[in-house]
C-alpha cells in the first residue's frame, strides 16, 4: 500500500477519495487504536446489564421512594437502555433493614437507605448520615466532596463489599410526635421513642428507650403504644404518615437530625465489572437525584407547614433547657464511641473539623443572613 502523508490524507479523506475504515488503518498504531476503540465500544453498547435495587423505604414512598424510580428512569435513559434497574421497596423483596446485606452479598446489585441504619456493623457509618448538633445539609455535602468525607466513606464501606453514593438530604428535620409534653428532661424519662442512630444513643442517655423500626411500621406502633413518640421526617410526610392523628405534640427541631444524608450503596464487584461510562453515569445519576431530593424536601415541607397551621396542630419548640441537657449527652455519646472504635474517632476528627470551620464561616454570612436580613424581612412583609 501506497504510504500517505498528512496532507495527502486529510486532503483525500475529505474529497472522499478515502473511506473512513481505510483511513483509520492508514493512520498506523493511533489508527489500529481507534479501531479498537470503536470495536470496543460497539461490545460495549450490545451488552445490557439488568440491575436490582432494594430500599429500606415503603414501596413508591413520595420522594425517598421516588428518588429510586427516578434513579432507575435516569440510568436506562443515560445509558440508551443497556442499564435496566428494578426496584423494590422494603418488604416487596427483603424486609427493609435487610437491604445492606442483601446488596453486600449480592443479593441486589444496589441499594438505597441511611447510613446510621447500619451503625450494628459500623458505629462509623452513623456520622455518614446525621449527628446530633452537627452540620447542615450543605455543610455535610461540603464536607462529603471537598473536605474528605466521601473517601472517608468509600474506604468504610469497601470493607463491607460497598461502594457508597450520597442520595440527597432531607435538611433540618422536625423533633418529632410525642404523646407527652415535653417541658423538662423528667419528661423524656422511660419515653418509649422511634429513633434511629447517634440520637437514639443520646434519648438512652437521658433515661429514654429508643427504638428502631422501619417506616412502615410507625404508624401501628405509635397507634398501639408501642411506642410514645418518633421522630420521621418533617411536614410533608409526617401529614401522609397520619401521624397528627393519632399524636397530641408536634416538636421542634429536629436536634437529632440536622441535616440527615441518604445513600446509595452498590455491590463492589458489581460495579467495577461495569464499563466505565456505566460507573460514570451511577455517579451522575446519584449526584442529580441528591439534588432532587433536598430541593423536593424544602419545597415540600414549606409548603406542608403551611396546612399543618391550618389545621391548628400544636407545634411547639424543645425547652432550652432540654436542648442543653441533650447537647450534653450528645459529648458524652461521641467521646464513648470515637474512644473505643479506632475508625470511629477517624471519621469523627475529619467530621468535627469541618464542622468547626464551616461554623465559623456561617457566623458571618448564613447566621446574620437569618438572623439579621431575612427574620426582619419577614416582619416587613407580615
Amino acid at each position: 500500500m501506497k504510504k500517505l502523508n498528512r496532507k495527502t490524507f486529510f486532503k483525500g479523506l475529505a474529497l472522499g477519495t478515502i473511506s473512513l475504515p481505510f483511513a483509520i488503518r492508514g493512520l498506523g498504531g493511533y489508527g489500529r487504536a481507534q479501531e479498537a476503540a470503536a470495536e470496543s465500544a460497539n461490545i460495549i453498547t450490545a451488552r445490557k446489564y439488568q440491575w436490582t435495587m432494594v430500599t429500606t423505604w415503603p414501596p413508591k414512598f413520595p420522594v425517598l421512594g421516588e428518588a429510586c424510580d427516578l434513579f432507575a428512569a435516569l440510568a436506562r435513559q443515560l445509558s440508551g437502555g443497556r442499564m435496566e434497574i428494578r426496584v423494590f421497596g422494603g418488604n416487596e423483596l427483603v424486609p427493609p433493614l435487610e437491604a445492606f446485606d442483601t446488596v453486600r452479598q449480592g443479593g441486589a446489585e444496589l441499594g438505597c437507605g441511611a447510613a446510621y441504619y447500619w451503625a450494628g456493623k459500623s458505629e462509623a457509618a452513623q456520622f455518614f448520615a446525621s449527628v446530633p448538633f452537627g452540620m447542615n445539609a450543605q455543610q455535610l455535602n461540603a464536607w462529603l466532596s471537598g473536605g474528605g468525607g466521601l473517601e472517608l466513606w468509600e474506604a468504610l464501606y469497601a470493607d463491607f463489599n460497598l461502594v457508597p453514593f450520597p442520595g440527597g438530604n432531607t435538611g433540618v428535620q422536625m423533633g418529632g410526635w410525642f404523646n407527652r409534653e415535653i417541658r423538662a428532661m423528667e419528661d423524656l424519662k422511660g419515653l418509649k421513642m422511634r429513633i434511629p442512630g447517634l440520637g437514639g444513643k443520646v434519648l438512652e442517655k437521658a433515661g429514654g428507650a429508643p427504638v428502631l423500626l422501619a417506616g412502615g411500621e410507625i404508624y401501628t406502633g405509635l397507634e398501639r403504644s408501642v411506642i410514645d413518640a418518633t421522630e420521621w421526617l418533617g411536614p410533608y410526610h409526617d401529614t401522609l404518615m397520619g401521624f397528627h392523628e393519632i399524636a397530641k405534640y408536634y416538636y421542634s427541631p429536629g436536634w437529632h437530625e440536622p441535616g440527615t444524608m441518604l445513600e446509595f450503596f452498590v455491590n463492589k464487584e458489581q460495579y467495577e465489572r461495569l464499563p466505565n461510562d456505566l460507573q460514570g453515569i451511577i455517579k451522575t445519576v446519584s449526584g442529580y437525584v441528591a439534588g432532587w431530593v433536598h430541593s423536593q424536601m424544602e419545597a415540600r415541607n414549606a409548603q406542608a407547614l403551611g396546612r399543618f397551621l391550618e389545621m391548628g396542630i400544636d407545634i411547639r419548640q424543645f425547652p432550652t433547657e432540654v436542648l442543653r441537657s441533650m447537647r450534653a449527652y450528645t459529648a458524652e455519646v461521641l467521646t464513648e464511641i470515637t474512644e473505643r472504635d479506632p475508625v470511629s474517632k477517624k471519621v469523627y476528627d475529619s467530621y468535627r473539623s469541618f464542622q468547626k470551620q464551616a461554623a465559623d464561616y456561617a457566623s458571618i454570612t448564613e447566621r446574620v443572613y437569618y438572623n439579621k436580613i431575612q427574620a426582619q424581612s419577614n416582619l416587613n412583609l407580615g
